[in-house]
């Protein structure tokens, strides 16, 4: 088998014989991996031009679109499973690759909800750059123009590629995939699954199977390079002299000596004590130690040093090791036979100073594996006693199932062992004593990307120290790379451009889509909570009516409140405050204010969603007159997953002014506001009388099987069910998936094609009731009437439906909008 490479839109093969690929168990050549012959420059510039779609889209649109990737690719993690087992991984170490990239794109997309509704994103504060406010400045970050180049590690080749494609996509830009030729071949399985999907926009994923060193001769300035591996080689990468003439932005996650520590306060038989140890032990043999997050250095107090110990010999006493698909194996192999050599060459380089205090390289024993073929290794756990002379151990990695014990005689020790490292990953430290846990954090910090903090009251929530997760950052100083990924939004900004940009409020406005103060209001035409979401627009504005406060206003909303506050309710005590006359409360100005600029009456604005921001300027006081300006600020798309009808957020900034025109209060409130209803047509008894009138016996339907007089009769049986007179039957609707199904009839969307009734047999016509079409005519309709006098006596009524569950009275004039709108369509009279 020979990989393909997928460029320029399509699959093909690179020239030579290749780079083997093994199988990790059996030694057995897999296939092969080549990029030679490749126009590798051509890649880079397809991936540019074709980008522009990703970099058209809102970020909801992306989000949107790399949730639906996630889903499709949960569907067939199962050929990803069995694939991997040829790496070496247990299906424990799998879930790690597989399941946790999925993850990442769950977790990308989910940020959607903190962008606005645009291509680009607007950062941070509006900064006013004037005494008058007619001149500001503000910060944007829009999707680079170039592509984002992934050069990853073996060790994990879907996580590795999917939690830096989840950012560029979400960023709205292009990858360029190089998996390690190791295990190259899991990569490409997926990447073949996500370009089946056709969900992503073409160009906007390329993968090159094999060793290119080219990649980096022609990438420019709006391109981003990453690389996951080697310090040795991230080191070779970050001096390509391309790289510093264009100033490309190079991220590089290094391997790192990543190191946990045993407070003080955790001897053995404390829970910490069994939490380190577990932790370290599953540190050493989780993907046979080949993790970048693995604790390669374990800091103990010189106390315990031969607790740790022993304790460690006894939990790594229970590994298996063998055939990753055996349910009994706890540990499978190495990569590769050349991983194995390269693993044992670091251990003997550490073994100048320590001592193997358990393994050896001379046995392995195996189930369901041959040892002799495979590249299986036992957990090997060394004892460096004087750490501080001998530092071999703070500078070689062995990327396996390594790790080496040291003492330490008080904190501060510990501290300087941790930063010996120069630089890591992770860190960790497991101790109840909290003063202890926030000296090593404050003290470590500097030279770690992520520290763990572990005792008894997060253990059981823990995600462990080697695990990197979407929202946080991942990367760390010095040996470590020096670079950052992922930490959820700081994530997506590293393949966006920053710039600052400097107007007045207006037309600052209009390029943000985000009103900003001072700027030119929008007088509407009517109220603005008449308008549908998509109808609303930033700048859009209100002026409400004058309301004067009284004494009488204040002291009934003290006692409605309980709020008694002297400012408010004593008068006498004032004398020295800043207040100089009874004051209104800050939440009576703002429920006032309220007052002034909501329309009470039903229309598209379904709940108030929140208060984001309130600040009160000066005080006001009894004998006060205030108005206010509402204004539309910005707007958020939003997901609905329950029963209620598609909406986005509205921000509305309210300025609230006194009887001078001076600004005394200002907030943004969030309201959910509906969005418009244009498929559906709305099922009056006009209208289904016009539709019936076109309807003949005679007439043919555009899809399925149905004829008139079958469509009315099934109409009938459905009207039937609606009122209460057909209830003798179950819901079909699987119980896991019923909520969805309901709350689908909330949605504006129609009826598919082909849907049929649960009852109906595929492909045949029941048989009929009624023995002319002009009587089932009539049935239907006095079917309808009973279903509307039904609940026109009964409102409150629920009923069942076979497919979408117990319906209310709202819920089923859904279901006959959507089924009528749907099968007057199947006929053409709609």
């Amino acid at each position: 088998m020979k990989l393909q490479n997928y460029i320029n839109g399509k699959w093909v093969e690179g020239e030579g014989e290749g780079i083997p690929m093994f199988d990790a168990v059996t030694g057995e050549i897999i296939g092969f991996s080549s990029t030679e012959g490749l126009a590798i420059p051509a890649v880079l510039e397809y991936g540019r031009k074709n980008g522009n779609t990703l970099r058209k889209m809102t970020f909801q649109e992306r989000g949107n679109m790399i949730k639906s990737l996630a889903l499709y690719l949960n569907k067939r993690k199962e050929a990803f499973y069995e694939i991997s087992y040829r790496t070496g991984a247990t299906r424990v170490d799998s879930w790690i690759d597989i399941e946790g990239g999925f993850g990442n794109l769950f977790a990308n997309a989910s940020l959607r909800k903190l962008f606005p509704n645009q291509p680009f994103d607007v950062e941070g504060d509006a900064i006013d750059l004037s005494k008058g406010g007619r001149f500001m400045a503000h910060h944007i970050l829009v999707p680079k123009q170039g592509v984002a180049v992934h050069i990853n590690a073996f060790n994990f080749p879907i996580w590795g590629m999917l939690e830096k494609c989840a950012c560029n996509w979400m960023a709205g830009m292009p990858a360029v995939v190089l998996p390690a030729p190791q295990t190259a071949f899991l990569t490409e399985a997926v990447v073949r699954e996500i370009i089946a999907s056709g969900i992503l926009p073409e160009g906007s994923l390329q993968l090159l199977s094999g060793k290119t060193t080219s990649i980096l001769d022609t990438v420019n300035s709006q391109d981003v390079v990453t690389f996951t591996g080697s310090a040795h080689t991230g080191k070779i990468l970050k001096n390509n002299p391309r790289l510093l003439e264009e100033s490309v932005p190079f991220t590089m996650e290094a391997d790192s000596l990543n190191c946990s520590v045993l407070g003080k306060d955790a001897v053995p038989g404390t829970p910490e004590f069994d939490q380190f140890i577990r932790e370290v032990k599953n540190e050493m043999t989780v993907k046979v130690g080949q993790k970048c997050t693995a604790i390669r250095r374990v800091i103990v107090p010189e106390e315990m040093i031969d607790d740790v110990q022993k304790a460690l010999a006894t939990q790594l006493d229970k590994i298996t090791i063998g055939d990753p698909r055996l349910k009994e194996v706890r540990m499978g192999a190495l990569i590769n036979k050349t991983q194995v050599e390269t693993v044992k060459t670091q251990v003997a380089k550490i073994a100048q100073t320590a001592e193997m205090v358990y393994g050896n390289f001379d046995e392995v024993q195996t189930i369901g594996a041959d040892a002799t073929k495979g590249s299986f290794l036992k957990p090997i756990l060394m004892r460096e006693n004087n750490p501080f002379k001998n530092i071999m151990v703070h500078e070689i990695e062995a990327f396996g199932p390594v790790s080496t014990i040291m003492p330490y005689k008080n904190l501060d020790e510990a501290i300087a062992l941790a930063q010996m490292g120069k630089g890591s990953l992770v860190s960790s430290i497991f101790t109840n004593d909290d003063a202890i846990a926030r000296d090593y954090v404050i003290g470590a910090a500097s030279h770690h990307g992520r520290i763990l903090v572990g005792n008894r009251d997060m253990a059981k929530q823990s995600t462990g120290h080697g695990s990197p997760l979407p929202m946080l950052v991942h990367g760390g100083p010095g040996r470590a790379g020096g670079g950052e990924e992922m930490g959820g939004v700081r994530g997506i900004k590293h393949y966006m451009q920053r710039c600052a940009i400097q107007g007045s409020p207006t037309t600052i406005t209009e390029i943000t889509g985000i009103y900003q103060a001072n700027a030119k209001y929008k007088e509407a035409p009517e109220h603005p909570f008449k308008y549908h979401w998509e109808d609303i627009q930033p700048g859009m504005s209100l002026k409400t009516h004058k309301r004067t406060f009284t004494d009488t206003d204040i002291i009934n909303f003290a006692n409605l409140t309980w709020d008694h506050f002297y400012a408010h309710t004593d008068i006498t005590s004032l004398d020295g405050s800043i207040f100089k006359k009874r004051t209104a409360h800050g939440y009576f100005i703002i429920s006032a204010a309220a007052g002034l600029f909501v329309h009470p009456n039903k229309g598209p604005v379904a709940a108030n969603y929140g208060l984001e921001e309130c600040r009160f300027l000066r005080p006001l006081y009894h004998n006060d007159t205030i108005y206010v300006r509402l204004t539309c600020k910005q707007k958020v798309d939003r997901d609905v997953a329950s029963a209620e009808h598609p909406s986005g957020i509205v921000k509305w900034f309210v300025e609230v002014f006194d009887a001078e025109d001076e600004l005394v209060a200002v907030a943004t409130i969030l309201t959910m506001v509906q969005k418009k209803q244009e498929l559906l047509i709305e099922m009056t008894d006009e209208k289904i009388a016009e539709c019936l009138n076109k309807l003949t016996e005679n007439s043919k339907p555009k899809w399925g099987i149905l004829t008139p007089q079958h469509l009315l009769e099934h109409l009938e049986h459905g009207y039937k069910i609606m009122s209460g007179q057909i209830q003798d039957f179950e819901i079909v609707t699987p119980e896991k998936i019923l909520d969805k199904v309901h709350n689908s009839l909330y949605a504006y969307d129609k009826f598919p094609m082909g849907t049929s009734f649960p009852t109906m047999k595929k492909g045949e016509l029941e048989e009929l009731v009624y023995t002319d079409y002009e009587t089932a005519k009539i049935k239907m309709l006095e079917a309808r009437e009973a279903y509307k006098l039904f609940f026109k006596e009964n409102p409150d009524a629920v009923l069942k439906n076979m497919v979408f569950g117990n319906l209310n009275k709202y819920e089923s004039y859904l279901l006959e909008r959507k089924h009528l709108n749907h099968h007057f369509e199947q006929f053409g009279i709609l």
